[in-house]
Formats: C-alpha cells, sequence, structure tokens
C-alpha cells in the first residue's frame, strides 16, 4: 500500500470509532445500537489490516484483548437479559419501568437498555476483530 493510504488509514481509525460511539449511543430510537456500533467499529480494524498487513495491527491492544472483549460483551448481555428473571420478571425486563424516574448521564438515560446495547457492541466488535485477525495471519502464515 502507498504511504498515502497508510496515513489515511490511521486517521480514519479514530473517526470511525467516535461514528461508533455515536451510534452506539444514539441509535435509532435514542437508546442505541450495539450492533451497527460494532461492525461500524470492527470496519476501522478492518482498514487497518487491508493498509498495513497483520503485523501492525496485531499489535493493537483491542485486536490482542479481542477474546477478552467479546467475552465481557457476552457477560453483560446474558446478564442484562436473564436477571429479571431471578426477580420474577420476563426476561429483557428493562430498569426503571416504563413512567418512572430515569437518571441521566448528559443526554443519555441510564437504563438498562442502554448497558445490554453496550454488552452488544462488546460482543459483536471483539467477535468482528477476533475474525479478522484470525483471518489475517492465516493468510500471511500461507504466503511462500
Amino acid at each position: 500500500m502507498t504511504v498515502m493510504t497508510r496515513a489515511l488509514a490511521r486517521l480514519l481509525l479514530p473517526v470511525t470509532m467516535m461514528v461508533a460511539m455515536a451510534v452506539l449511543i444514539k441509535g435509532y430510537a435514542d437508546v442505541g445500537d450495539g450492533f451497527s456500533a460494532g461492525i461500524i467499529a470492527s470496519l476501522g480494524v478492518l482498514l487497518q489490516y487491508v493498509s498495513y498487513g497483520p503485523a501492525l495491527p496485531g499489535k493493537l491492544a483491542v485486536v490482542r484483548h479481542a477474546p477478552i472483549i467479546s467475552l465481557v460483551g457476552l457477560a453483560i448481555s446474558l446478564a442484562i437479559t436473564f436477571i429479571p428473571v431471578f426477580f420474577g420478571d420476563p426476561v429483557l425486563t428493562h430498569w426503571p419501568p416504563p413512567h418512572e424516574h430515569v437518571i441521566h448521564f448528559g443526554s443519555v438515560e441510564l437504563i438498562t437498555a442502554v448497558a445490554f446495547d453496550i454488552g452488544v457492541f462488546l460482543l459483536v466488535f471483539g467477535f468482528a476483530v477476533g475474525v479478522i485477525d484470525l483471518i489475517a495471519r492465516t493468510i500471511e502464515r500461507e504466503r511462500p
């Protein structure tokens, strides 16, 4: 790849992460969209692999810790999904209930749906980055 491509790829990584966080926080209907944000963020990492090969992106902390990131996301999502069952509520019952007071952090409402979206984001991002790294390293090994 050219120097220009590598420079643009390096500059676009923080931009893609920022866009992913914006999609995660606001989403389609003000709750968020963890799946789309995870895909957007993993595309930023994929751009690094396309530009640099597996050597440089493999040194990124998010690539090295991708399996742990996905496991944390799975644990958060499963906890948010099934903890209400222990209190006699249906699966995926969110807190606080409708028409109750909601705590705000800036413009973000702190409800369990936001935590669920964060868990989905971590799961999708960690899995996608792990698969991208696996494919890139397999291709690198098979080269003569």
